[in-house]
């Protein structure tokens, strides 16, 4: 008779049995920047029609404006997860022509200017919640007031501009490597500038950055190959913008 069996024994798992896959970014994955655009640009419209140009202090609460305010704060965390998504879709499309320069530059713009949003929405969302805990009611519009300028001043006059610079960083990348058709290029550049040199004038100009987004995203969807990029060449000699293959 044979030895007996012995099922005692692992299984041993050889490396040829194991199918290991590399992972790649969906092309469905652009439509996150179209739906921060939608998403932001919303929270945006509520926050600035809850705290309209040359309105008073405190005059937010008026005809529904905390409501308004508290819709924004729901609205806002989504969009910051959709707009994580959306700058790693564009490092994906840079792929191996990303410069450590720009891309430091424009990493850390694109997440400051994310980070100061939430601030933003979140003291909206403080202001809102105060108003069940008010005592004083002199004490409280102080509070109030307080919170209206802390909330404008971080959205216009520093997360705007950090979002200025995430758009002036990015189409440097597209002009030094051409990924990008060269209008669009000229029109960020516009754009950023002026969100840089608007942003105090009219608290609607940060519409400008959603919209931008859009436009980038759905270009996109529409030209998968700019995103997903191939190209012939397996190098790209230094100085020398790469020419990607569109087909």
């Amino acid at each position: 008779m044979g030895p007996p069996l012995c099922h005692d024994h692992p299984v041993i798992e050889h490396r040829a049995d194991r199918h290991i896959r590399r992972l790649s970014t969906p092309r469905a994955a652009a439509f996150a920047g179209v739906l921060f655009a939608l998403l932001f640009g919303a929270a945006l419209v509520l926050i600035r029609t809850a705290l309209p140009d040359g309105g008073e202090h405190g005059a937010q609460w008026v005809d529904g404006s905390a409501g308004k305010l508290r819709i924004a704060a729901v609205l806002m965390p989504f969009a910051g997860i959709m707009f994580l998504w959306f700058i790693g879709v564009v490092r994906d499309g840079i792929g191996k022509y990303e410069d450590k320069f720009f891309s430091s530059v424009f990493l850390g713009s694109g997440l400051l200017f994310l980070a100061m949003m939430f601030v933003s929405s979140a003291v909206g969302a403080g202001l809102v919640a105060s108003r069940r805990l008010q005592v004083d009611e002199a004490a409280h519009d102080e509070v109030v007031a307080f919170g209206q300028v802390l909330l404008t001043t971080l959205s216009n006059t520093y997360a705007l501009r950090m979002g200025a610079v995430f758009m002036i960083s990015l189409a440097t990348i597209w002009l030094k490597t051409r990924l990008m058709p060269t209008w669009l290029v000229a029109g960020t550049y516009l754009c950023a500038v002026s969100l840089l040199i608007a942003a105090d004038i009219s608290m609607w100009v940060v519409l400008a950055f959603p919209a931008w987004v859009l436009v980038v995203s759905l270009l996109a969807l529409v030209r998968a190959g700019v995103i997903d990029l191939h190209f012939h060449e397996p190098d790209v000699t230094p100085g020398v913008a790469p020419t990607p293959d569109r087909t």
